[in-house]
Formats: structure tokens, sequence, C-alpha cells
């Protein structure tokens, strides 16, 4: 019978280096690191929170780039309800939900794929979400530079919900407009492509 593995790449030292910070904070707390459900988890957590701030290793302006395509189209292009999972820096503690996001091109289109995948790469550093709407928004305008960009995002977060105020069912919505978006018209057309169901 075949044992189950699973490999994923990280650097050796920083893995030793975490692993080892994790244990003293294991143990600052009062964990006994030497029992059976806790003995891994201190490489469990480095090998996490690398993965979790892989963000800052990649060049997001360049994943838009290797998928810009010449078109003479003018007309909003939206993706909606793209999944993001981040963590807050004041207390490393998650913060989730949806990035909205439209641009109308000027000249240029980018792959479909890409604009989540910059949401990944943003998404994967430690946050505040009014940052993370103004850095998803001013690499899609940069880059692009598009006629118009728009990024609206709604995410919840632990810090609220877990600790401190201990809201439950709160929601922050932060947004950002820049060029045709700034116009009331175009930017309540997106808003009312977001918020509908078009199945």
């Amino acid at each position: 019978m075949g044992s189950y593995k699973y490999f994923e790449e990280y650097d050796e030292q920083v893995t030793e280096e975490l692993k080892g910070n994790f244990s003293k904070i294991l143990k600052g707390i009062g964990e006994d690191v030497t029992r059976e459900g806790i003995v891994k988890t201190p490489e469990r957590a480095a090998k996490a929170m690398q993965f979790l701030t892989s963000g800052h290793c990649e060049d997001p302006a360049e994943i838009l780039r290797s998928a810009m395509f010449a078109e003479d189209y003018h007309d909003m292009v939206v993706i909606k309800d793209i999944e993001l999972y981040s963590l807050c820096e004041h207390h490393i503690l998650p913060f989730f939900g949806k990035a909205h996001i439209a641009y109308i091109p000027n000249g240029h289109i980018v792959g479909l794929s890409k604009i989540p995948r910059i949401v990944d790469v943003f998404a994967r550093r430690l946050q505040v979400q009014e940052r993370l709407t103004h850095d998803i928004l001013e690499c899609i305008n940069d880059t692009l530079k598009p006629e118009g960009v728009a990024v609206v995002i709604e995410a919840s977060h632990m810090c609220m919900m877990m600790r401190g105020v201990q809201k439950q069912n709160s929601v922050t919505t932060t947004s950002g407009f820049r060029g045709q978006f700034e116009k009331i018209e175009t930017r309540t057309e997106f808003l009312k492509l977001i918020s509908s169901s078009l199945s």
C-alpha cells in the first residue's frame, strides 16, 4: 500500500527560522510543543506563513503585461465575485471576501484570468483592505492604461469578528475609481452590474 505524498517547495533556511519562532510562540502561550497534535505545528505554520505572504515575491504588473492583447474594444469589462483571502497586518488575522473589478479598454485587453491573479498577488501580503483596493486599482490603471478602472472589495475581518468588538456579521466595503468611472453614469452602471444576478 503506497503512502500519501504532497510536495511544496519552500526556502529551507526561512522555514527553519520561522519554525523556531513559531515554536517559541507556542511555548509562550503555554503549549506543550512535544505533544502529538502540536509537534509538527511550527513547521506547518512556517510553510503556511510563507505561502500566505508569497505575493511579495511576484510582480503583478508583469502578470498583466504577459497577457495583454491589442483589441479595438471600448466597452466595460467586468469580473465580479473574485474570492480573496488576506492577512490583516495589524493582528495577522485573516480577512476574506470578494473583489469586483471593471475596466474600459483603450487599445488593449488582458486575459481574464490575469485579473484574479493580481488580486491574489496583492492579497498574499500583510495588508489592510484600503491599501489592497488601491494597489489593485493602480496596478491595472498604470499597466493597461485603460479609459477607466473600478475596484470594489467587500470583506469580513476576523480581527473584528473573533476579538475586539466581536461583530460577527460586519462587512467592510472599499472602492476606488479612475478615468471614466469617475463619471456618475459609468460608475452607476458598474455598481448595478456587480449587485445584480445575470443568471
